[in-house]
């Protein structure tokens, strides 16, 4: 009898299984060499263990189905703490159109920022990623030899947002000193009257329709102005004092246009933190109250300004006495009451913003309430004065609409070419902070649809969105999955709404695009983590979108 001992197992080195031989040797022309190979195969296809690891022969696994997706995406909807929500979403194939997935896509949704979609997309493609803000210096007449302007000096916005820190690596006077160089560029050393700040390009009211009383005394709730500064807000900061005394309160820009009452106490550490701060309706007041402990972090956050056109005139001449050019009367802003015939009117200089494609990423990333306003309202003066031109000439009572109406109206229309359903997008203003707003799952597909397929500008338009896990809303979002540097779209979060619409592709290769709204869900950690889990299981999809979706 033969008896064959062979090493199956055990923890010797990868190498040692490759030189296994039969104790006696058997030589390759043995008759029973075979029955020596085929016990070696046989042994080799179990597990062993290679030092301290299993390793199993490969076994290949089907792809997973359209249906394997939709059933795991039904499961992830399937949660208690989401069950008094309500939820829409639409997922298509981008390249076929094809449904893979929907629930509640034609239902009516608060969007949040997910408005901003719709009014970006519209300036986008009714005012080009070319368009450039122009802000212009008047005056009575040009400089003298000496260098004076007699008489006042007007600044006529028309809404250029990039007037601000945000375009000026964080500096918040070099704006102004953008206008101070190019008044000084004109050769004006001296200007005998005031410096007025000229908003009047918009027609209306400075707040949005459906804005809450609660949100106007925060940089998101800022009021719109054609004369904007700094996104409309100031940076306040409270700190702890010494024990016994008021709490340190710091302002950036400084200001005379900001008055501040501090009521606010420094207390022993360990005290209770019961700091107040609270900005009085259409007022630049601030009144700080309440207690701070030693050591507490305090408070570090930015505070809307009222009638921001103030502001900006304000600071307009404190710069322009530092730059050594002399203005011996005041500053104040103009109304559209107020303009008359004798206001000045002979062009000094002008400045022109960036194009609106980097305003667009710089809108929709960090989504940006005010710029989203004053592009919609650009847009409403675009409309009148194209209605302006038009043969015959409009009904007056649309030329006369209020900025923002007009913008509407132009967003309106532009959903009309792109297919969207008349009444599935209800607007009230542009950024989504208004709760009036409606949309449906299905609106949102067809705009990004349009905008990635039809549009002349698909390639500005995808450079505005917010990426996952990389920048924007998103950058601590999809970190370490497959949807980080995929996702690509616009989120949008208020109180028990969260949204999330955009482009991710499928580790099969696959682009989809995606709405998620989520409404009605009281904690922000349940809708976000719903519309995570789905972006995520959308991303790691290695099957193929090439089938009828169930309903």
């Amino acid at each position: 009898m033969l008896i064959l001992l062979f090493r199956c197992g055990g923890n010797a080195p990868a190498d040692h299984l490759r030189s296994l031989e039969p104790v006696n040797m058997l030589k390759r022309d043995h008759p029973r060499y075979s029955i020596v190979q085929l016990v070696l195969l046989i042994c080799i296809s179990f597990a062993w263990q290679i030092d301290g690891q299993t390793i199993r022969s490969p076994v290949s696994k089907p792809l997973p189905t359209l249906a394997d997706l939709q059933e795991e995406m039904r499961r992830r909807l399937d949660r208690p703490q989401l069950q008094r929500g309500h939820i829409g979403i639409k997922v298509v194939s981008l390249s076929t159109g094809s449904v893979v997935f929907e629930q509640n896509s034609e239902k009516y949704f608060m969007p949040a920022s997910n408005m901003k979609n719709f009014t970006v997309a519209a300036a986008l493609e009714k005012l080009t990623p070319d368009f450039r803000f122009v802000t212009t210096i008047f005056a009575s007449a040009l400089p003298d030899q000496s260098g004076t302007v007699n008489g006042d000096l007007r600044i006529f916005g028309r809404g250029d947002v990039s007037l601000s820190k945000g375009f000026a690596d964080g500096d918040p006077v070099k704006s102004v000193d953008l206008i101070a160089e190019r008044i000084a560029g004109a050769g004006i050393k001296k200007i005998t009257g005031d410096i007025i700040a000229d908003d009047t390009y918009f027609r209306g009211g400075p707040l949005p329709s459906g804005w809450e009383w609660d949100d106007l005394q925060w940089y998101y709730g800022a009021e719109v102005s054609a004369l904007p500064l700094n996104d409309n807000a100031i940076e306040l900061s409270v700190t702890p004092g010494p024990v016994g005394y008021t709490c340190s309160v710091r302002m950036v820009p400084y200001n005379p246009v900001y008055r501040i009452r501090n009521q606010c106490m420094t207390t022993a550490a360990g005290s209770v933190r019961t700091l107040k701060i609270e900005k009085l309706l259409g007022q630049n007041q601030l009144e700080i109250s309440g207690t701070l402990p030693t050591g507490n972090t305090g408070f570090n956050g930015q505070v809307a300004v009222s009638r921001p056109a103030e502001l900006f005139a304000a600071l307009l001449k404190q710069r322009l006495e530092e730059k050594g050019i002399a203005v011996t009367g005041g500053y104040r802003t103009m109304s559209r009451m107020a303009k008359t015939e004798q206001m000045p009117s002979v062009e000094i200089a002008q400045l022109e913003s960036p194009p609106l494609a980097l305003i667009a990423a710089k809108t929709m990333k960090p989504s940006q309430n005010m710029y989203t306003e004053v592009l919609l309202w650009t847009l409403g003066e675009n409309e009148r004065a194209r209605l302006s031109r038009s043969v015959p000439r409009a009904a007056a009572a649309d030329i006369e609409k209020d900025s923002s109406a007009l913008g509407i109206d132009a967003v309106r229309g532009f959903l009309a070419e792109v297919g969207t359903a008349p009444d599935s997008v209800l607007q009230y203003d542009g950024s989504g902070l208004s709760r009036h707003n409606l949309i449906t799952p299905s609106a949102v597909v067809q705009l990004y649809s349009y905008m990635a397929k039809r549009s002349k500008y698909a390639q500005a338009w995808r450079d505005s969105l917010t990426i996952g896990g990389v920048d924007g809303t998103l950058a601590n979002r999809f970190r370490g999955s497959a949807a980080e540097g995929n996702m690509r779209g616009k989120t949008g979060t208020l109180n028990q709404v969260s949204a999330l619409s955009g482009y991710v592709t499928t580790a099969g290769g696959e682009t989809l695009i995606v709405s998620f709204l989520v409404n009605g869900v009281a904690q922000t950690r349940d809708r976000t983590g719903l519309i995570d889990d789905l972006v995520i299981a959308l991303a790691n999809f290695k099957g193929r979108i090439d089938e009828p979706a169930a309903r």
